[in-house]
């Protein structure tokens, strides 16, 4: 059984979603998770998409959840994160690279001329060079330990058209950067991939779901949590090095290591 007891992992944009199942899914291995969002409640229990949720949650699963309100498109609050960790834990095994703003107004059935050039920076800004910040600051405490995991959290539409162009080319990069890390971490111990979930029951499929804007079977629709054990069983692997610059789908780690998803 995947035992990530002593292990510590970063998740970026955890608040709600596929960010919050990972998180979930680490800690049900025992795994040490900070995390970061920038919604917070003082409620309890507390208000649904929120970091306190998302500890509430993952508290009842195992392991040690910490949230971190941090704004990714803020360089200083990234790096004081990761200085955090490195004092705090003295170590950082995986770091997994989820945190996305989606555009508002989405970004869907219309031509790219069609939408605010604002798109672009949503999509490419926080998703695609929130991920490289961060794995610029987590790296250092990896490389000096000679060995880690990055995970870029992608989807298909880095490989075929989803949603609009803008979302392709930061999913695009995102793999591009997966395989590019994995080149230059190679000599130092530490692996790099990226990881696409199929179709995930996240708050906003759900909601689009419910507004009739797209449709989702049991067959084809995961839990978030299951994108959470993935990353735990490819972390627990003692040969992962094989699969670093790897572009792998949740489906396929899935059947790999026999997971099952709590849905």
């Amino acid at each position: 059984m995947t035992d990530l007891t002593g292990k510590v992992a970063v998740v970026t944009g955890a608040s709600k979603g596929i960010g919050k199942g990972i998180v979930e899914g680490l800690c049900e291995y025992g795994c040490t998770v900070y995390f970061t969002g920038r919604s917070r409640s003082d409620n309890i229990p507390p208000d649904p998409m929120t970091l306190e949720a998302t500890e509430a949650s993952a508290s009842a699963l195992g392991g040690r959840p910490i949230p971190v309100q941090v704004d990714h498109n803020n360089d200083h609050e990234v790096e004081a994160l990761f200085n955090r960790v490195a004092v705090e834990a003295g170590r950082l095994d995986i770091l997994v690279n989820n945190v996305y703003q989606i555009p508002n107004p989405p970004a869907m059935n219309k031509g790219f001329w069609e939408h605010p050039i604002s798109v672009w920076d949503d999509q490419c800004g926080v998703g695609l060079r929130g991920y490289y910040t961060a794995s610029v600051f987590a790296a250092p405490i990896m490389i000096k330990a000679g060995q880690g995991l990055i995970v870029n959290i992608s989807s298909r539409g880095g490989r075929e058209y989803v949603f609009s162009a803008s979302y392709g080319v930061g999913k695009a990069g995102v793999d591009r950067m997966a395989k590019d890390f994995a080149h230059e971490l190679a000599p130092f111990g530490v692996s790099a991939l990226s990881l696409s979930p199929s179709k995930v029951k996240t708050e906003f499929i759900l909601d689009m779901v419910a507004q009739g804007k797209m449709t989702l079977t049991g067959d084809d629709a995961q839990s978030v949590r299951l994108s959470g054990r993935a990353i735990a069983a490819l972390s627990a692997d003692p040969d992962i090095a094989v699969r670093s610059g790897q572009i792998l789908t949740v489906t396929e780690v899935q059947a790999e290591y026999g997971l099952i998803d709590p849905d």
